[in-house]
């Protein structure tokens, strides 16, 4: 497992983290999401022989907001 933290631009309320949170968590390979509003980010666990940091910022894009 790794766990790396990404930025997340773009929220701008709780309906945004959850969105980017069911976004990260429905990536095969995640096992954990924590979404803070606050730092603008997201922590990840993730396997990385399941799903890789691209395939996570395109979740996050999807879900309409910024991966930094």
């Amino acid at each position: 497992m790794e766990t790396i933290q990404m930025g997340v631009q773009g929220m701008t309320c709780m309906g945004c983290v959850a969105s980017v949170t069911k976004a990260l968590r429905n990536q095969s390979g995640v096992t954990d999401v924590r979404v803070s509003l606050e730092q603008a980010s997201a922590e990840i666990t993730f396997d990385p022989a399941s799903t890789n940091l691209a395939a996570l910022r395109a979740a996050v894009e999807g879900a309409g907001f910024e991966a930094a």
